[in-house]
């Protein structure tokens, strides 16, 4: 049963897609450690966090993508769960720097020790073993998706209103985060990381494998999605997308629907969080800024909403541009990025990847329908021919 639904995942762009991010994967290690500095192969360490980043953020879109693409539910809050995978991360490799830190302590990070801190909250144990981490990284961002929507998706709270909800929700977490009573570092948030699993997070081999694992979890969530939406759940996904009323009249429980749909978007964006954070090396509380958020939005519109793989593509070329941009012409980054999401919308209204998508369609229909005229056309001649 399982082997099924995942083989479902694999259609023709699904395959060449998770063909190139397992290459990526392979490729962009191998170039950085196998070659040397000179070599006109070379990826440098730097490019390779860069990029990793870039994996991260197109996760983020991947999941925002299959709850606003194929559910209709238009998320302006997945910058939450994004940012709480990333301090789960974050207080697991802060509880790994022990005495390194800068007061010595080896029980409590720098900032508890300059707050006065006696002991550690209840709330950091255990994420000093790295598999509870990722566990966490899994259930926070799931557990708050789950309350949120059992709340909001049996209220019925619908469009506009769900995405100012789902605004209110991240920018409220954002204030709490920046307490310094919250136990999070405050405004500061986590940083001075030094290693996972033993191996220095500075290091060039774990900087490569930080992005080998960035693009295997895309890779993998990619396949998950997929696997959704073309199964018949995800059939029925859709129908609530476009016609909500009419599957709640045919005895659908739209409300968990939503709901499954919705946790599984954020654990995804968990997994995008905590990926995220060892390889730039800080978490803050500005990761829950709503513009981040809104951000995210921009890349799925750009790449192409309700594609799958549509997203993946805009945030790497938005976030790409973002980078080359912001280093040449600094001043106008934000006016660009606003006239790309507002030229988009007038221009490709259906994404780089869904306007390809439709005109590719286009052009087969009327291949179709040009051999059918010229079948009709020789059906009509062979009777003239038996006169």
């Amino acid at each position: 049963m399982i082997t099924g639904f995942i083989l479902r995942a694999f259609d023709g762009k699904i395959i060449i897609a998770a063909a190139i991010l397992l290459a990526v994967a392979a490729l962009v290690p191998a170039l950085n450690m196998l070659t040397t500095p000179g070599s006109f192969f070379h990826i440098p360490t730097y490019a390779v966090s860069l990029m990793g980043k870039y994996l991260c953020y197109a996760l983020l879109a991947l999941a925002l993508d299959l709850v606003w693409g194929f559910c209709g539910i238009l998320s302006l809050g997945h910058g939450a769960f994004f940012a709480l995978g990333g301090y789960a991360m974050g207080m697991y490799l802060m509880r790994q720097i022990g005495t390194r830190g800068v007061y010595g302590n080896p029980l409590l990070p720098d900032f508890m020790v300059f707050l006065n801190w006696k002991e550690l909250p209840w709330f950091w144990s255990g994420f000093d073993m790295f598999w509870f981490a990722m566990i966490m990284v899994l259930v926070v961002p799931g557990l708050l998706a789950f309350i949120f929507g059992w709340f909001a998706f049996r209220s019925r709270v619908n469009g506009v209103y769900l995405s100012i909800i789902t605004q209110a929700m991240t920018y409220a977490l954002m204030l709490a985060f920046f307490r310094n009573d919250m136990g999070f570092g405050g405004n500061n948030g986590l940083t001075d990381f030094k290693d996972i699993l033993g191996f220095s997070v500075q290091s060039d081999g774990m900087r490569s494998i930080l992005f080998a694992m960035s693009a295997i979890m895309l890779t993998l969530c990619l396949i998950i999605a997929s696997a959704i939406t073309r199964s018949k759940f995800g059939k029925v996904l859709v129908g609530v997308r476009d016609a909500e009323s009419r599957v709640r009249f045919l005895g659908f429980r739209v409300e968990n629907i939503k709901l499954f749909t919705f946790v599984v978007s954020a654990m995804m964006a968990g997994i995008a969080g905590a990926l995220f954070v060892p390889q730039v090396g800080i978490i803050n509380p500005g990761e829950f800024a709503p513009a981040n958020s809104i951000e995210v939005v921009v890349w799925t519109a750009v790449g192409g909403r309700g594609t799958l793989i549509g997203p993946i593509i805009g945030a790497v070329l938005v976030n790409g541009g973002k980078s080359f941009f912001t280093g040449a012409f600094p001043e106008i980054w934000l006016f660009a990025l606003g006239g790309l999401f507002i030229a988009t919308t007038l221009l490709l209204p259906k994404g780089i990847v869904g306007t390809v998508q439709h005109g590719w369609n286009a052009r087969k229909a009327m291949k179709a329908a040009a051999e059918a005229e010229k079948g009709r056309d020789r059906e009509s001649q062979v009777p003239q021919a038996a006169e």
